[in-house]
C-alpha cells in the first residue's frame, strides 16, 4: 500500500508557457495553462517521482474578468480579484473555467480526457470543493434551476430556508470601486469570511458570499437543522455531480468553517455510492481535528502542527528538539494528518520570507513525506526552488504564486520546456534540488515502512550525544525494511553516534543473532566498511556524520 503523495498543480499557471509576464496583464497578454497541455509527458514525470495522486486546483468555475459572452458575460470586476480572478470564488458550481480549454465549448469533455489521462498514469486525481462560499456573481448556466440563493427571502437576515445570510435595508459598497461601473447589490449579503458588513475591507473576503447551512450566526451560532436546511441539499448533489465523473478526491476549503454535522450527514451520502472517494479538510484548529475525523474525512491539513513547527525550525527561530511534538499532539490519528512546506496560501520554501534557499528545508521536506503514516504534499515547482517573488498584479511582492492573475513562472517553463517536461533548460541547481526530491519520493513511494510502519523516535532518554536542539531522528520500519532518519537543521557538519537500544530493536522485531549494514539511501553508500553486529549499535551508537541542512537516511 503506497504512501498518499500528493502533488498540487495550480491548473492555470503548471503549464503556461507564455513568458510575456505583463504587470497585471489580461489572458491575451500573459496566456494561460490548459488541461491538454497536462499532457502524457506530465504525468510521466509526476508518477515517475512516487506520486499517488494529483490536486488540480482551480478546476470549478470561478469568477473573472474575461469575457466568454456565449457562456455568460464577465463578473463585474470591482468584485473580482486580480485579473484572473480567485479559484475560491466560484460562479458555477456545475462547470470548469473555460481559460482552462482550448475549445472552449468543449471545455468539460476536455476535463474528463485530463481525468482519464491521468489514471492511465496510475494517477488518482483530486479537486477542490468550495462549500463555504461562492461568487457574488454566482449563477450556474450548466443547472439553471435551482439556482442558489434563487429563492431566498432577501426581508430577513438569517433564515435556514435561505441559502445566503442578509443584511436588510444596507447596499453593498466594494473596498475596489475603481475597476469597473458600480457593483449593485441590495441588500448586502454576508462576505465569506463572515464579515457582517455592507462595507468590507480590501483584507476580507470581499469577492465572495457566506452559504448558510442553518446556523444562526447572529443569535449566539444557534443551530437550526431540523428540517435539514436547503444548503445541505445543494452542495450534496453538487458532490454527486463530481464524484460521477470519477473524481477520487475532494480537497474540502476551509471545512471548519461549515458545520460537522454537516459532514457527517454529507460524506456519508457520497461514500456510500462512491466509497473509494477521499476527502481532505482544509483545517486550522488543532482541537477540532478528531471531530472532523470523525465527520468522515480521511485527511486534515495539519498546518497550525506540523506546518507551523517546521517552518519554525528550518528558520532557525525554534529548536529541533520541538519536533516530537508534532506527532504526540496528534497521537492516534497521526495517520489522518498532511504534511506540507508549500501549497498555495503558503510562502515558497525559497522565498525571501521563508527560508531563503530551498536547500535548507531539505530536512523539513523529508519529515514531511518519511515522518508519519498519513499524506504528505508538494505544490508545483517547489521541487524545482521557485522563489515566488514575482509582482504579478493583485498579487504583491510576498513570497506566494499568484492565485489572481494570469501568470507564467521562469523556472516551472523551464520544468515545462515546450511541453516536453524534461527540464532540460532548468539550472544546475534546481536540477539538483529536483534530483533529491525524485529519491525521496520514489524511496517513500516504493516502502511501505513509510506508509503503514510504525515509528519510533529516537530523541528521548540520550539516544543521541549531540546538541539535541539540531537534529531529529527517528526510525521508520515494518516487517520488511528499517530505516533511521536523521535531519540535521544546524549551519555545521553533524557527527554523532546514536543508540538504538533493546526497546527499538524488539519493537522491530530484531533477534540477537543479526548483524546489519547501516546504508546510506540518498548517497547509496554503505556507512561503514564491515558488518555491524546490533550488539555494538546498542552499547555504543551507529557513528553518522551529516551535512548541513541534510539528511542521512540510513537502511539498518
Amino acid at each position: 500500500m503506497a504512501k498518499t503523495l500528493i502533488y498540487q498543480i495550480f491548473t492555470r499557471l503548471f503549464s503556461n508557457t507564455n513568458t510575456s509576464r505583463s504587470f497585471d496583464g489580461t489572458i491575451e497578454q500573459n496566456g494561460t495553462g490548459k488541461f491538454n497541455d497536462i499532457n502524457d509527458a506530465a504525468l510521466d514525470r509526476i508518477a515517475s517521482m512516487g506520486f499517488t495522486h494529483v490536486w488540480y486546483t482551480g478546476v470549478i468555475r470561478h469568477a473573472s474578468t474575461t469575457d466568454y459572452p456565449f457562456i455568460t458575460h464577465k463578473a463585474n470586476a470591482n468584485v473580482v480579484k486580480g485579473r484572473a480572478g480567485s479559484p475560491y470564488a466560484i460562479c458555477d458550481y456545475y462547470d470548469v473555467d473555460p481559460d482552462l480549454a482550448c475549445d472552449v465549448a468543449h471545455r468539460m469533455d476536455e476535463f474528463k480526457a485530463l481525468i482519464e489521462r491521468t489514471h492511465k498514469h496510475g494517477l488518482k486525481v483530486i479537486i477542490d470543493f468550495v462549500p463555504n462560499h461562492v461568487a457574488r456573481n454566482y449563477h450556474s448556466n450548466v443547472r439553471p434551476a435551482p439556482q442558489i440563493g434563487g429563492s431566498d427571502d432577501c426581508s430577513v437576515a438569517f433564515s435556514p430556508l435561505n441559502n445566503f445570510y442578509y443584511l436588510p435595508g444596507q447596499k453593498f459598497q466594494s473596498p475596489v470601486n475603481d475597476r469597473d461601473k458600480e457593483y449593485v447589490e441590495e441588500p448586502a449579503k454576508v462576505s465569506g469570511n463572515d464579515a457582517f458588513t455592507a462595507s468590507p475591507s480590501v483584507n476580507d473576503w470581499y469577492e465572495t458570499v457566506k452559504l448558510n447551512y442553518g446556523v444562526d450566526i447572529m443569535n449566539g451560532r444557534r443551530n437550526c437543522f431540523s428540517p435539514q436546511p436547503d444548503t445541505w441539499y445543494k452542495m450534496r448533489d453538487i458532490l454527486h455531480y463530481w464524484a460521477e465523473m470519477n473524481i477520487d478526491g475532494f480537497r474540502v476549503d476551509m471545512a471548519e468553517m461549515v458545520p460537522v454535522e454537516f459532514w457527517h450527514w454529507c460524506i456519508a451520502q457520497i461514500t456510500m455510492r462512491h466509497p473509494k472517494i477521499i476527502f481532505i479538510a482544509e483545517t486550522y484548529d488543532l482541537n477540532q481535528y478528531r471531530n472532523y475525523i470523525g465527520a468522515g474525512f480521511n485527511y486534515l491539513y495539519d498546518k497550525v502542527n506540523f506546518y507551523d513547527t517546521v517552518r519554525s525550525v528550518i528558520c532557525g527561530q525554534a529548536p529541533a528538539n520541538i519536533i516530537g511534538d508534532i506527532w504526540r499532539r496528534t497521537e492516534g490519528i497521526g495517520q489522518r494528518m498532511l504534511y506540507f512546506l508549500e501549497n498555495h496560501d503558503e510562502q515558497r520554501i525559497a522565498s525571501d520570507y521563508f527560508a531563503g534557499d530551498p536547500f535548507k528545508a531539505l530536512p523539513g521536506v523529508v519529515l514531511t513525506m518519511t515522518m508519519g503514516k498519513g499524506g504528505a504534499m508538494t505544490y508545483f515547482g517547489q521541487e524545482l526552488g521557485e522563489r515566488g517573488m514575482d509582482h504579478e498584479g493583485f498579487s504583491g511582492v510576498d513570497g506566494r504564486t499568484t492565485i489572481f492573475d494570469y501568470w507564467g513562472i521562469e523556472r516551472v517553463q523551464q520544468m515545462v520546456n515546450d511541453h516536453k517536461y524534461d527540464g532540460a533548460k532548468l539550472p544546475e541547481d534546481a536540477k539538483r534540488l529536483d534530483a533529491f526530491y525524485q529519491k525521496i519520493g520514489r524511496l517513500v513511494h516504493d516502502h511501505d515502512a513509510f506508509a503503514t510502519g510504525e515509528m519510533y523516535d529516537l530523541m528521548w532518554n540520550q539516544h543521541i550525544s549531540v546538541d539535541a536542539t539540531k537534529i531529529y531522528a527517528y526510525l521508520r520500519y515494518d516487517a520488511k525494511k528499517r530505516y533511521m532518519i536523521v535531519c540535521n537543521f544546524s549551519d555545521d557538519v553533524v557527527t554523532t553516534s546514536i543508540k538504538i537500544g533493546d526497546d527499538a530493536w524488539k519493537l522491530m522485531g530484531a533477534t540477537w543473532n543479526e548483524c546489519i549494514v547501516p546504508y546510506d539511501v540518498i548517497n547509496e553508500r554503505a556507512l561503514s566498511a564491515s558488518r555491524a553486529s546490533i550488539d555494538v549499535i546498542k552499547t555504543t551508537g551507529l557513528p553518522v556524520e551529516v551535512e548541513p541542512h541534510n539528511v542521512l537516511i540510513v537502511r539498518l
